[in-house]
């Protein structure tokens, strides 16, 4: 049933998905951007196909999920909808082959094992270079210091086609300035790759000072989706 047949069993999933697009089109305007560059992709982790179901009945395409279990099975639950499904997650290498079976495009390629894992797929396959933007090696993501290696494995597979790069942002130092660094680093990328101009930054709670350093690939969920369930 959707939206529009009957009471909506996710209540407040309409209004709070309406309050968010409109807070990107605010922080697009205070950026001086168009919000038509943005793609917002809603998160749904530890969230049913059914709700997933009802954000699709509301006009969302593009869905984000960060396991590769849950994500493979709502991908099939949901096959008979026109998704696309963003792999934002750490990615095992050995997972790999089967996220691309389904995802649209896999938002944490962070290094070459997970590219060459990725070579032989029969399809072509949207990627983001995500880099690590703290001092942390056990964070996910790629070291700044790895970008051009990186990015020139990335080319060098004709299976994968480059988007551009991913980060998120540290909670011990304002967005912003973590954001700011992430643009240089999509700088560096483009060096190499003038094509892979997308940034996929920003979540709940930073997607404000994501879209003034330029992203443009939102990753949000709690405030669309309400408070996650327990994981399953």
């Amino acid at each position: 049933m959707s939206v529009s047949e009957g009471a909506q069993p996710y209540e407040g999933l309409a209004d709070r998905l309406q309050a968010v697009q409109q807070g990107i089109a605010e922080a697009c305007r205070a950026a001086g951007r168009d919000a038509a560059e943005t793609t917002l992709i809603v998160v749904t982790k530890f969230h049913p196909a059914a709700l997933v179901r009802e954000l699709a009945a509301l006009g969302v395409a593009d869905v984000g999920e960060n396991r590769h279990q849950e994500a493979q099975e709502k991908a099939a639950d949901l096959a008979d909808l026109d998704l696309n499904w963003h792999y934002i997650g750490q990615l095992q290498t050995k997972k790999a082959r089967q996220a691309a079976q389904y995802a649209s495009a896999i938002h944490s390629i962070d290094r070459a094992r997970l590219i060459d894992a990725l070579a032989p797929i029969e399809r072509s396959l949207d990627v983001f270079l995500q880099i690590n933007l703290t001092d942390d090696p056990g964070r996910g993501g790629a070291a700044p210091s790895e970008i051009e290696a990186l990015t020139e494995r990335i080319l060098e597979t004709p299976t994968l086609r480059l988007r551009g790069v991913m980060a998120v942002a540290p909670l011990e130092e304002p967005a912003s300035a973590a954001f700011a660094r992430l643009a240089g680093y999509s700088e560096r990328v483009r060096a190499l790759a003038p094509d892979a101009t997308d940034i996929s930054a920003g979540m709940t709670h930073d997607y404000a000072e994501a879209i003034a350093a330029g992203a443009t690939h939102l990753r949000i969920g709690s405030a669309i989706t309400g408070n996650r369930p327990d994981a399953r």
